[in-house]
């Protein structure tokens, strides 16, 4: 099922007249008057003209399925932007709704103006309210106000779109890379050596001015080949844990099954909780290329190894004039966690130095790129993480390592932490 949002056209006042139905409008006090109805399919048209809105059709596989859009007010005077949809029942329980209000979302960041955005979805409106929750919108509040002959009480949820701010905060860890030796009180370098070997998953890596380079070379081997095939890897994190050899504990269990092959010592180095982490990096623009910083539960309790992925970058998916960015939170094996990932397009060579960075609450984690936000996730991750740097080579189609483009150099200038911020 392919969910579209397109542009509001002459065309598509079919859509709201099909949506003028006691059904759909059970929220709203009721339906319209024919002439009301007109009259709005000409306000969409007209503001979006104007640039005050944008209006959409949803589409399900080509077809019409409802409507959204965003239009300009103000919020306890502030400037923001509003919106608001509705899905053809047939088509609700399905996720339409959910991944229209997604594209709207990115529709809403690429249009940049204001850093709020906002929905009032009436209190007896389930469905809305919990779209709203998933999308990462706050519930500040309710209110009741006179619509169509009659009282609407409505919830209040707002978006906080602001950019990264660091104002008057200080760095608890600064990692610079700058000294010409890896900071072992910082950093361990192998992949999940639990899995594996520490031989197998040494990280081949460079540090000093300006900062880390890691790197996959022609000899370096398969992390795992029985577990992850010819996959190579060069890679840090902060921290160490596993069981004893023969168990099946131990960190980012990406498969079931898994078994400790050699015993590794534990290691509680820098395990963030809360605050900010930010960083920056440079991509590998490389079919086989993937670089990633993900922070990862610690997992000193099995449950606790949910993924703060603040930047996956597949060289795949970079071009002359951008490329995808993947943000956002994994589960891995955390029961309590949905998946709410998604790859946002950023303009400009990510190859060069851009970044990163994750502002993480007890209430939700908020994801920013060159300090502009680009995805709230509203879930609660509360336990230490480790942070993870990565270069990963991948298996080429054909079988043959394209040995011109080794090595694969992941650049890092720095990578910090910020504390949470005094409580008020």
């Amino acid at each position: 099922m392919r969910v579209t949002l397109r542009r509001w056209s002459t065309e598509d006042l079919p859509v709201l007249e099909r949506a003028n139905t006691p059904e759909m409008t059970k929220h709203l006090g009721g339906p319209e008057t024919a002439e009301q109805v007109v009259a709005r399919h000409a306000r969409y048209l007209r503001l979006w003209e104007a640039g005050d809105a944008h209006m959409f059709r949803i589409d399900v596989d080509g077809e019409p399925a409802g409507a959204i859009g965003w239009w300009h007010v103000e919020h306890d005077g502030r400037p923001a932007y509003e919106t608001g949809w509705g899905v053809e029942p047939r088509w609700q329980g399905h996720g339409v709704a959910s991944e229209a209000l997604r594209q709207l979302i990115a529709d809403v960041r690429a249009d940049g103006e204001r850093d709020l955005l906002v929905a009032y979805p009436g209190v007896d409106n389930p469905g809305s309210n919990a779209l709203c929750r998933r999308a990462g919108f706050a519930l500040t509040g309710s209110n009741t106000m006179p619509w169509r002959g009659a009282e609407l009480t409505f919830n209040i949820w707002v978006l906080d779109m602001s950019p990264l701010d660091l104002t008057g905060r200080e760095p608890d860890v600064d990692e610079r890379f700058d000294e010409g030796v890896l900071d072992e009180k910082l950093w361990w370098p192998f992949y999940t050596p639990q899995w594996s070997s520490r031989e197998r998953t040494a990280a081949r890596y460079t540090v000093g001015a300006p900062g880390l380079e890691l790197r996959i070379e022609a000899d370096t081997p398969p992390w795992a080949p029985d577990l992850d095939g010819d996959l190579r890897v060069s890679h840090l994190q902060t921290g160490q844990l596993s069981g004893s050899r023969g168990s099946g504990d131990g960190q980012h269990r990406f498969r079931p099954g898994l078994v400790v092959r050699e015993e590794q010592p534990d290691r509680l180095l820098w395990l963030p909780r809360f605050g900010v982490i930010e960083a920056r990096l440079a991509a590998i623009r490389h079919p086989s290329a993937m670089v990633a910083l993900w922070p990862i539960g610690f997992e000193e309790r099995p449950d606790d190894c949910g993924e703060i992925c603040i930047a996956e970058i597949f060289g795949s998916e970079l071009d002359d004039t951008g490329g995808w960015v993947g943000v956002g939170v994994k589960p891995q094996n955390d029961p309590r966690l949905r998946a709410d990932f998604e790859k946002v397009r950023v303009e400009g060579d990510l190859t060069e130095f851009h970044d990163f960075a994750v502002e993480w609450t007890p209430e939700r984690l908020r994801f920013f790129i060159d300090h502009r936000w680009v995805k709230t996730v509203a879930q609660t991750i509360d336990y230490p993480v480790q942070i993870m740097l990565d270069v990963y080579e991948f298996p080429p189609e054909g079988g043959e390592r394209d040995a011109a483009a080794l090595p694969h150099r992941f650049r890092v200038a720095w990578v910090r932490s910020y504390p949470p911020p005094p409580a008020r």
